[in-house]
């Protein structure tokens, strides 16, 4: 008989699956845990979940060896990957792997809730899709941009500017929006770090990763006054920032077509 549970969380460190499941628990949400990848596989083939956080630094099989394997079992439980490793390089591996996000230990609890509302939103998201075949509860970004995981997307612009923003699957797991706080123009973004804080109606903050590094040279005023431009057109008029990039070479290897989502 199947059991459902909302999350799986995937650490060999008892003291982390505690914590997050107190955590939870203030979110009247269920846990289960598994101390390494043969227990996570093993409760996954007999329970369902609507969301996985996984440690990457595991026995055996580690984080990423588990994304792989959920992947080519065509598992769609959305994963976050967490580590007390933390390196720009293990966030965007994560992510470009198949992650929805990542988060660095220790965590505080702000920060854990928030992953927990995404993540087991989008969970119930790709439930939905699957079950009534809405392929419109989620908009791709246009063939022609690339994305950071699921999060952040940009776009080359003629004059060798790049545009970024915010993806539907992101602001769908956070709306309604009720603010949202942005850098300024001649900051400096890095790829896999925060760039903009978005606050549900729930006061729950949740921070959006850059997809490229760059310097800002034009923010979106119109978001902050009107943040529920990024909910209605997320690609076009919802965008962030305008950036000069500055390791576009490099970094561009590390994102995802969005003309992939269409194949």
């Amino acid at each position: 008989m199947e059991n459902h549970f909302n999350i799986l969380v995937i650490d060999d460190e008892q003291v982390i699956i505690d914590s997050i499941l107190k955590i939870a628990s203030l979110e009247d949400v269920t846990v289960d845990s598994a101390l390494n990848g043969k227990i996570a596989f093993e409760k996954l083939a007999t329970n369902s979940y609507d969301l996985i956080i996984s440690d990457i630094m595991l026995p055996e099989m580690d984080g990423f060896q588990i994304l792989s394997r959920i992947e080519s079992m065509q598992i769609d439980t959305p994963v976050i990957m967490t580590t007390g490793y933390s390196t720009i390089e293990n966030a965007v591996k994560s992510l470009y792997m198949g992650a929805i996000d990542f988060i660095p230990k220790p965590f505080s609890i702000d920060e854990m809730i928030s992953l927990i509302h995404r993540g087991t939103r989008y969970g119930r998201i790709l439930k939905e899709k699957k079950n009534t075949g809405n392929e419109i509860l989620l908009v791709p970004c246009p063939a022609k941009y690339f994305r950071l995981g699921y999060s952040c997307w940009m776009n080359s612009e003629n004059d060798g500017s790049v545009v970024i923003g915010a993806t539907d699957f992101f602001s769908k797991t956070v709306e309604p929006i009720k603010s949202i706080e942005l850098l300024n123009v001649g900051d400096v973004l890095t790829q896999a770090s925060y760039c903009a804080k978005f606050s549900s109606n729930d006061d729950v903050v949740h921070q959006l990763y850059s997809v490229l590094s760059g310097n800002i040279i034009e923010r979106n005023e119109k978001i902050i006054e009107q943040p529920e431009l990024v909910e209605k057109d997320p690609y076009f008029e919802g965008w962030l920032y305008r950036i000069i990039p500055s390791e576009f070479d490099y970094e561009m290897k590390k994102l995802i077509p969005c003309s992939s989502d269409r194949s």
